[in-house]
């Protein structure tokens, strides 16, 4: 794992992460977690409605169920910034960890994507959702206290460089490298 940043070296990269494009980002990575604590860094995938990220296990339950007890479509597909986890995780191949499906190089703030608007990648296309996606233990272990919280609080939670989570409103196949473009 990289060595943990300050706060200090967190908040220089602010200005980074808000040159991500606004709109026409481009999908950097697709991370399938078939099981808790397992990460699958694919090329190309399936996402749909019913299955969300194919072999992911949100399929199979989540934190979030809805009444009837299958796992909620609201965070059915968790993505977070590129720029932002290259900053906290360094190399490429430290980014599967922080857990989420799709890193996008594309601003996810409320600003530019507040729930509701709707995203297209590949043959795909998902809604955002006003779900919460904040950072936990985990996030702490892997990348330490002050990531988490630089992420959590202040300017950090302000732009949700944490992540945000979305639906999948029209089932198709994604592949890294593909634009991210609003709808």
């Amino acid at each position: 794992m990289p060595r943990h940043l300050s706060m200090e070296e967190l908040k220089a990269g602010i200005p980074h992460i808000l040159q991500s494009p606004r709109d026409d980002g481009i999908l950097q990575a697709i991370i399938v977690r078939p099981d808790h604590g397992m990460r699958n860094d694919v090329e190309s995938c399936e996402i749909s409605l019913e299955g969300g990220v194919h072999g992911d296990h949100w399929a199979k339950g989540c934190w979030l169920s809805t009444d009837d007890g299958k796992p909620h479509p609201d965070v059915q597909i968790c993505m977070m910034n590129a720029r932002c986890i290259d900053l906290i995780a360094g190399e490429r191949a430290n980014w599967p960890p922080a857990g989420d499906n799709l890193f996008i190089d594309m601003n996810l703030s409320p600003d530019n994507l507040p729930p509701g608007t709707k995203i297209a990648i590949g043959t795909a296309e998902i809604v955002i959702t006003d779900t919460p996606h904040n950072g936990c233990a985990a996030f702490i272990d892997r990348y330490g206290r002050d990531a988490c919280v630089f992420v959590n609080t202040g300017e950090g939670k302000r732009l949700k460089l944490r992540g945000i989570y979305g639906r999948v409103i029209r089932d198709g196949r994604i592949s890294v490298g593909d634009r991210v473009r609003k709808i």
